[in-house]
């Protein structure tokens, strides 16, 4: 099940089910909601994922470019070992800022 929950200006997207075809339009709902509220600045918390498919990559790159056409930004916090990897290894982490944890995520769009 996934959760969306703000931080001042900052909506975060926590987890802890994979992210594949099957969470998709769950992720989605919560995207539309961030999208509702005006510029969308979105952390989305890895931190509890334990996987991420070729749908869920294709999710969090989407989303990036979707919050950028708004004039806003997406950013991934805490992605385990597995994730980190699947990230580096498809790319998707040179395309979706990645952070440590979520408070240093949420702190960078003060910058």
């Amino acid at each position: 099940m996934f959760e969306l929950r703000r931080q001042g200006a900052i909506h975060v997207l926590t987890g802890d089910e994979p992210l594949h075809s099957e969470t998709i339009g769950q992720l989605e709902s919560h995207l539309t909601t961030c999208f509702s509220q005006g510029q969308p600045k979105i952390v989305v918390d890895l931190e509890r994922i334990p996987l991420i498919d070729s749908a869920g990559l294709e999710w969090l790159v989407d989303a990036a470019e979707k919050c950028f056409q708004r004039g806003g930004q997406a950013q991934i916090a805490a992605p385990n070992a597995l994730c980190s990897d699947i990230l580096r290894i498809t790319g998707v982490g040179e395309q979706v800022e990645i952070f440590d944890d979520v408070t240093s995520a949420v702190r960078s769009f003060s910058r």
